[in-house]
């Protein structure tokens, strides 16, 4: 059984994650590191209704019983915790950003908070999605010089010191892709009014 306020913190960002559209009823996952433990959402539960008996406690490293119910994508979550000072990780399956990790290798905003905030956002590609190795790897590197970054095709994963902070990129995330997008649908010559703007792609 998880602390209370740690349940009530996957909860709320669980369902806000939810009723925002950022991922389907049982996409996504989500975690905490605490010591030489992992807190995380186990595999097939609702984010929009999730329970106390929806999370997993399982080790930082190695196999226990947790493992089993765990979301597949553990591996994922452990390498990241591995390589990165992260405490807490989201991953959400954001449907515009999903679109635009279609055509692009990054994605960068084009908007002044998204410029603030993100800067810049990788896309990886992976053969073999879904908890491989290869995704753990690709991943988790790429998180080391970013708050989040998108598997092609697939979603984000974003970190930060709580769920809140991991959760506050990802609707960012979701915020740049939908002007990116509805610019470009527009068909307008934007304006430039960043100085430096081209650095943004150098990040």
């Amino acid at each position: 059984m998880i602390d209370q306020r740690l349940y009530e913190e996957f909860r709320d960002i669980g369902r806000d994650i939810f009723v925002t559209g950022l991922t389907s009823s049982h996409g996504g996952n989500m975690s905490v590191r605490v010591g030489d433990k992992i807190i995380i959402k186990r595999r097939g539960a609702q984010f929009g209704r999730l329970k106390h008996s929806d999370f997993v406690e399982t080790s930082f490293q190695g196999k226990d019983s947790g493992i089993v119910r765990a979301s597949t994508e553990l591996i994922v979550h452990r390498a990241i915790y591995e390589k990165t000072s992260a405490l807490a990780i989201v991953h959400a399956h954001p449907r515009t950003a999903i679109v635009l990790s279609l055509s692009r290798d990054e994605i960068i905003p084009i908007d002044n908070e998204g410029s603030y905030l993100l800067r810049k956002i990788p896309v990886v590609t992976v053969e073999m999605a879904s908890g491989s190795k290869e995704m753990a790897e690709k991943v988790s590197d790429a998180l080391r010089g970013y708050k989040i970054v998108m598997q092609r095709g697939h979603g984000c994963f974003a970190i930060g010191q709580t769920l809140e902070e991991a959760y506050h990129w990802v609707s960012a995330l979701e915020e740049v892709s939908d002007i990116i997008l509805e610019h470009k649908l527009m068909g307008e010559e934007m304006i430039e009014y960043r100085k430096h703007s081209e650095s943004y792609a150098k990040w």
